[in-house]
Parts: structure tokens; sequence; C-alpha cells
């Protein structure tokens, strides 16, 4: 990731792992504050422009179904004069046409986890299903079938 990013955060609920991700890759991030009104009908705003203006901003998300919040957001910082967000999304319902109209947006780009197939698939996330795996059963011996 490069060092020039600022991860955004479409609403409060995203900053326990918008911030991990900022942390780890050595980021700033930003959370946005959220009020929805149903399930296309979302407001979003960034505290502070100064910060994001000159970044690459890349927006996190953990499902986008209709894609309402991370639609708002696109707008709400192409308003603002931000350039174009790349859009990673955690669990990729996509319900509809909400994949286009993300692109439509203004999305640089989606990428999405392989939790559910989709073009947009570039995270893998076998191996740490693999990791929680193991950890859960451990070394507990398999079961025989009859």
């Amino acid at each position: 990731m490069s060092r020039n990013a600022i991860l955004i955060g479409p609403d409060s609920e995203s900053g326990q792992w918008v911030s991990d991700i900022a942390h780890r890759a050595g980021v700033t991030y930003h959370i946005l504050t959220k009020t929805r009104r149903g399930d296309r009908d979302v407001e979003v705003s960034l505290p502070s422009i100064d910060a994001a203006r000159s970044r690459t901003p890349i927006i996190v998300d953990d499902i986008v179904s209709s894609g309402g919040t991370m639609i708002e957001t696109l707008g709400h910082l192409r308003r603002l004069g931000v350039p174009p967000a790349v859009c990673i999304v955690i669990h990729p319902v996509f319900a509809q046409d909400a994949y286009a109209q993300l692109l439509a947006a203004g999305a640089k780009r989606v990428v999405s986890t392989d939790s559910i197939p989709h073009p947009s698939n570039a995270i893998s996330i076998a191996s740490l299903l693999a990791e929680a795996s193991a950890e859960l059963f451990g070394n507990a011996p398999s079961r025989q079938r009859s």
C-alpha cells in the first residue's frame, strides 16, 4: 500500500478494522460520520478534508449489498475534490447492479475478498480460514463416519 494512501471508513462501525489496517500499513485514516435513512438513502461526511486532499483514498467496508454507503462516500469525496477512490470490500454481496453503480459513481477500482465469487475478487481469504480452522479445531482427531 502506498504511503500516500489514506484509508476511509464509511461509518463508525468500520473504525475498528480501518484503524487496524491503517496501523499495519503505516498510513493515516479517517472515519466518516453516517446518517442512514433507508437502504439507498445514506449521507456521509468527512471530519477533515485537509488530510485527504493530496492522498489516494481507499474506502474499506465490511459488507456491500446495495452499495448505498460506498456510493455516497464516493460522491462526497468527489464533491470535496479528493482523487478517485479505490474501494475494498470484505464481503461483496453486490445486490442487483450495486457493482456497476460503484464504478459509475467514480470508483477508481473495486477490490473484494473471495468470500463470494465475483469478478472483483482479488484478496483470498483461504489462508485466514485455514488458520482460524486450525485454531478452532486444534489437533483434534478427525471423526470417523459410520
